[in-house]
């Protein structure tokens, strides 16, 4: 079998310069256009956009009923985990069921306005903030790469809700605009305006890595699920170590577009190579996990 080479190789060889490949190509051409550019406006606007009813209630009571029997049983290490916050790490090596949020049409077709090509899903995680939780302190997802603000924007993410959000259960916060400060932090009074992403379950919040945001307060008699797949620049370390986490024989059962982006791929001319090849090349011969 013929090995599987690095894309690109040849134009940085005789240019210096790497062609550039989509990690989602074709995604734009699957989600309605005007929808797109709707979510868009209000994306590069406010920093976030609510994207209402993208999944159905069929499709959540798959995704509930695939994670919750995995949940951990008491709350996070942590006031940033949330101590009355029960999290769930590594969901691809558990369960397949919420891949459809990770390579959503309209979530790619945004991603591929926001990042260069050949960017990573980042961690994929599911959050359910029980009853008495507090907020969480407020903060932006890609602050852990040390660059000075204002900047491009490194990660965004997406949080679907399981549960509907209300402004009583611990509904994500956001203070709107805030993506384009610089190297600061919010006012006291910036901190009180946040305001709750109120939505219905099945629909999915996505926003850049430079919004100020948290978990909200949990002042219900309920618990609050979620899902969240946070993305990364092709050039960024990813949160999760997919490498690690999930086997090869269940990276085999993913779709093209998840693989991608769990690092199966390469950004040109051999950013991800695996002994000079492409690493597609280690999925070859593997047999499949059965799901």
């Amino acid at each position: 079998m013929a090995p599987l080479m690095l894309d690109g190789l040849d134009d940085y060889a005789s240019t210096g310069s790497p062609r550039k490949y989509r990690s989602t190509a074709g995604s734009q051409e699957t989600a309605p256009p005007a929808r797109v550019e709707d979510a868009w406006t209000a994306l590069e606007r406010d920093g976030y956009v609510i994207l209402e009813n993208l999944f159905t209630p069929d499709e959540v009571a798959r995704m509930r009923a695939a994670v919750l029997p995995h949940m951990a049983p008491r709350g996070g290490r942590n006031p940033f985990e949330g101590l009355k916050t029960r999290r769930l790490y590594a969901v691809i090596a558990k369960t397949l069921a919420c891949n459809p949020l990770v390579e959503h049409p309209l979530v790619l077709a945004l991603l591929d306005r926001v990042f260069e090509p050949n960017y990573l899903l980042s961690q994929l995680q599911v959050i359910d903030i029980l009853p008495g939780e507090e907020a969480q302190a407020l903060h932006f997802d890609d602050s852990f790469y040390s660059l000075p603000r204002p900047r491009p924007v490194l990660g965004a993410a997406t949080i679907m809700a399981l549960d509907d959000f209300t402004p009583l259960n611990g509904a994500t916060r956001v203070i709107p605009g805030s993506h384009r400060w610089g190297n600061r932090l919010p006012t006291p009074e910036e901190a009180d305006g946040a305001i709750p992403v109120v939505m219905p379950a099945g629909s999915v919040v996505l926003f850049l890595g430079t919004l100020w945001h948290s978990g909200g307060a949990n002042r219900s008699d309920r618990a609050r699920l979620a899902l969240t797949a946070q993305y990364c620049a092709p050039w960024c370390r990813q949160q999760e170590n997919f490498s690690l986490s999930v086997p090869l024989p269940v990276v085999k059962q993913c779709s093209e577009h998840v693989r991608r982006m769990l690092g199966y791929s390469i950004h040109a001319p051999f950013m991800g190579m695996v002994d000079g090849m492409h690493p597609k090349r280690l999925l070859e011969d593997l047999p499949s996990a059965g799901r």
